[in-house]
């Protein structure tokens, strides 16, 4: 083989790989397996953005029902396509009244960038489950 065929079939492959990204079958496209926790209104404006569904946890700390609520949020995170994204609301009360937050916890459903659905109080996995995939 010479030196040019190698070359030609490092182009070929190159080529497959950057087409094959561009496509969106890239697994960096993925929603992440842990939940995401918000740092501030842009940093919640670039995940909605860059994932098409987006489950939104509004909570606090001191919340007893967001406490129930963080191991299903944690295993949506995993389970689901959908990227998954913690405001803890004392830390971002600004991005809490942005978007109607009366009490916690609160789960907005965001996609293609829009808010779509508003839950309040715990939920079953099954049920955010079942509301994921109405949008995945």
């Amino acid at each position: 083989m010479s030196d040019a065929d190698d070359i030609e079939r490092i182009r070929s492959e190159k080529r497959e790989r950057l087409e094959h990204e561009l496509d969106g079958d890239s697994a960096g496209d993925a929603a992440p397996d842990d939940p995401i926790y918000v740092d501030g209104p842009s940093h919640l404006d670039d995940l909605t953005a860059e994932y098409d569904v987006v489950l939104v946890d509004f909570y606090a700390d001191w919340c007893g029902p967001c406490q129930m609520l963080e191991p299903i949020v944690e295993s949506l995170a995993a389970s689901t396509p959908a990227a998954v994204a913690k405001v803890d609301i004392d830390a971002h009360q600004g991005l809490a009244s942005q978007y109607g937050v009366r009490g916690v916890p609160t789960l907005l459903l965001f996609a293609n960038g829009e808010a779509v659905e508003r839950t309040m109080g715990v939920q079953s996995e099954e049920q955010l489950s079942a509301l994921i995939d109405q949008y995945a």
